[in-house]
């Protein structure tokens, strides 16, 4: 995806760097793992939001050449599929409980034990990033740091709720319909994309429909139903001991809850930033307003991009009192905005 919001066609045989497909039995049910890179390199666990997978929550992200500079370089990736969300997924069966978003977080675990990785980097948009967030509460010493897209951290209102049910229970008895297909992409993008008939009909709102309408509609309630049930943790994020960046964007319908997030972790090792005219698909929507954020928080624990420097091994012991300062990341205490310049080739600066 370049800045100009253009989309990149998926070809997995020319991007993939290796990547593979593993099918990893949990006790709550088996769940399919895509890995890309050298595994002897540290490990960053990705995971995406409801309906969505890796190459629909993170291509945007990770088809930019700076970074995969970046990312690629330094990580093996390991990008998790909720249950039932890969491609050509069969229905799962309607005898199997519906998971508790601790029941993920313990799959979670599973799944890292499974491929012997003892602590990882953590990268999520809404409801993958509060699994993540979750996980990082409870397996305090496996998570080394918190990438979170337009995080989620308090329960569903009452309004949420009972909206939610409303798209559920049409979700049950038809196919993904187009009433809750619009849910979606208004929880993903901005209203000014959605809004932009030469984009929304050809480029990254077209291909996340294709994708949606490949979903099994029984898959994609389960997990919707999952995130549904969550519980508040606000009260644990200041027990997080891990550095976290936040990035939302001022049209997601999660602003808000981005921003009371920020303000209950510990301000320093933690920095928010927000981007302009952007929903919560960051990744997707302005995947390069991600980019000297990103590098300024991985430049805490020693790793560059490929042409600056060689890969550096991902140790807590390598960050010193001086980067564990938002400062350090080029952030401020207080929200960031980044504009992105639609007529710029290589997007915008940060601004204050």
């Amino acid at each position: 995806m370049g800045d100009s919001g253009s989309f990149v066609s998926i070809d997995v045989d020319r991007i993939s760097f290796g990547g593979k497909e593993h099918r990893v039995e949990t006790s709550y049910g088996p769940i399919s793992v895509a890995v890309y890179g050298d595994q002897d390199k540290p490990a960053l666990v990705t995971y995406p939001d409801v309906a969505l997978n890796h190459m629909s929550c993170f291509q945007g992200l990770f088809f930019c050449p700076e970074a995969a500079s970046l990312l690629l370089h330094n990580f093996c990736i390991y990008n998790i599929c909720p249950p039932g969300h890969e491609l050509a997924a069969a229905p799962i069966s309607s005898d199997i409980p519906v998971p508790s978003v601790d029941d993920l977080v313990d799959q979670l675990a599973e799944i890292l034990d499974f491929f012997g990785l003892d602590s990882v980097m953590c990268m999520g948009v809404t409801a993958g990033a509060y699994i993540l967030t979750v996980f990082a509460t409870k397996f305090s010493d496996r998570v080394l740091g918190l990438i979170l897209v337009s995080p989620l951290c308090r329960a569903a209102s009452w309004t949420e709720w009972l909206y939610d049910k409303v798209l559920s229970n049409l979700l049950y008895f038809c196919r993904v319909c187009g009433l809750f297909k619009d849910y979606l992409l208004q929880r993903y993008f901005s209203k000014k994309l959605l809004g932009n008939a030469q984009i929304s009909k050809s480029d990254i709102v077209q291909a996340c429909i294709c994708l949606l309408k490949e979903k099994r509609n029984t898959n994609v309630l389960r997990f919707f139903q999952s995130i549904n049930g969550r519980y508040d943790i606000t009260a644990k994020l200041k027990q997080l001991r891990c550095r976290t960046l936040i990035f939302v964007g001022e049209n997601s319908p999660y602003h808000s809850e981005s921003l009371h997030m920020i303000s209950k972790l510990d301000h320093r090792c933690s920095a928010l930033v927000e981007v302009q005219a952007c929903g919560s698909l960051v990744t997707e929507e302005q995947p390069h307003a991600m980019l000297i954020p990103l590098e300024f928080f991985l430049m805490g624990y020693g790793l560059y991009r490929a042409c600056q420097l060689g890969g550096s091994p991902l140790s807590p012991l390598c960050i010193s009192a001086e980067l564990l300062s938002p400062e350090s990341m080029g952030l401020k205490l207080k929200p960031i905005k980044t504009r992105i310049s639609l007529k710029s080739d290589q997007g915008g600066g940060l601004v204050a």
